[in-house]
């Protein structure tokens, strides 16, 4: 099992700024990607983005520019930073990890608010 804490969410005014870290602990050694997902009121949760062990990373179109995920998989955390924020990224946000053969695993989700 991965338990996946995520941090960093709160209320913000458009073209703000906020940064949302996630840390894994438990069975990590199963972890080979982590990344960001975000739902809003009414909507499919969606990809923000992704990375995974080797680097490689997976940005949703409609953050490219805006949003900027890192990880460091020997601290087992991944963060996002999201820049420029506007009120239609406002959302539950929720860490992911890709644990293979093990699975998926979701964080409880944190919210984001921007304010127009």
């Amino acid at each position: 099992q991965v338990q996946l804490v995520e941090s960093g969410g709160g209320l913000v005014q458009a073209g703000g700024s906020l940064r949302l870290s996630c840390e894994a602990s438990g069975s990590i050694f199963s972890i080979n990607a982590m990344g960001w997902y975000r739902q809003a009121p009414g909507k499919k949760r969606e990809l923000v983005a992704a990375i995974g062990s080797g680097g490689r990373t997976d940005t949703a179109d409609s953050v490219k520019g805006r949003f900027t995920i890192s990880s460091h998989f020997a601290k087992n955390t991944v963060n996002l930073q999201m820049n420029s924020l506007k009120p239609e990224d406002t959302a539950v946000y929720y860490c992911y990890a890709d644990g293979g053969d093990y699975g998926d695993y979701w964080g409880q989700g944190t919210q984001v608010t921007v304010s127009s």
